[in-house]
């Protein structure tokens, strides 16, 4: 991984199935912030906008937006040591990059979905590489998320379900059954990109495939979620009605959230056809 950091160019333009390989395989934590940005482009994104961020940052910011930040950051991993204490240097840095993308883009302001993404950032890396890395997720990765009316999520929520027909035909039919929009259980699944969702040694191997391959690892999540929940007669059982889906979906097994399960799940969801199907609608982020 050190050599791969150190001559990236050379990597990314020859031996980009490599990086791929070792993405799945996990990131060493040690290098995994300095990676994701490497991954992300947003490395490149702040070399082209040296204090862009430190200029936002002194800039008093719309208080319309400051206040929903505000009530927010309280809310986001309060058990981690860094965002435990109101006012810590956690909550304060969370502050800052989500005040400094509402003026960075103001048309679209802060959706609280975006707490979650710059928390976990901020774990891994100082507050300007978080927010050029939060720049690249909402602008790269899952561009119009965040937007007001949410149009890309119900667009995606549909891709979902359609993708599901392929991969788990007993879910899709229960889900059509029962009338469940897609956008009732998976809006916080894509929105978070599972942050909120999957035990935490889940949610950093799935963001390690993510900021390789893009948006199409949070598609491949969904579809094992779906699939291991709903997936066969002896699991519907115990869901007939609308609530009981909700509900199991609302509590998924931790059994199939687990790490190992859930990685070795998302990688053979990868066949052809799948790829295909999916490459209709989703542009991989290097492109």
């Amino acid at each position: 991984w050190l050599d791969m950091l150190n001559n990236w160019d050379k990597w990314m333009a020859k031996k980009h199935k490599k990086i791929r390989l070792r993405c799945q395989k996990g990131i060493p934590p040690s290098l995994r912030g300095r990676a994701w940005q490497y991954l992300s482009g947003s490395k490149v994104k702040l070399e082209q906008n040296i204090g862009k961020f430190d200029e936002l940052d002194l800039l008093p910011g719309d208080p319309k937006w400051l206040d929903v930040i505000e009530r927010d950051l309280h809310r986001q991993f309060p058990f981690h040591e860094m965002f435990v204490s109101r006012g810590g240097h956690g909550q304060q840095d969370l502050f800052r990059v989500l005040k400094a993308y509402t003026l960075y883009r103001p048309e679209e302001g802060y959706c609280q979905a975006q707490a979650p993404i710059a928390a976990v950032l901020l774990m891994h890396m100082p507050a300007e590489q978080a927010f050029w890395c939060l720049v690249q997720i909402c602008e790269k990765y899952l561009p119009g998320y965040y937007s007001e009316k949410l149009e890309a999520i119900q667009l995606d929520g549909q891709i979902l379900f359609s993708l599901l027909h392929k991969v788990s035909p007993v879910a899709y039919k229960h889900l059509s059954k029962q009338k469940i929009d897609p956008i009732l259980y998976m809006t916080e699944w894509f929105m978070c990109a599972f942050s909120r969702t999957l035990p935490w040694s889940s949610v950093l191997r799935v963001w390690d495939m993510f900021f390789c391959e893009g948006v199409k690892i949070i598609f491949r999540v969904g579809l094992v979620l779906l699939k291991h929940t709903l997936g066969s007669s002896d699991k519907l059982k115990s869901c007939q009605g609308q609530y009981e889906t909700m509900e199991r979906l609302r509590a998924l097994s931790p059994k199939i959230m687990q790490e190992t399960f859930l990685v070795q799940e998302v990688s053979p969801i990868c066949s052809t056809e799948f790829t295909y199907s999916l490459s209709l609608f989703i542009i991989p982020p290097w492109q």
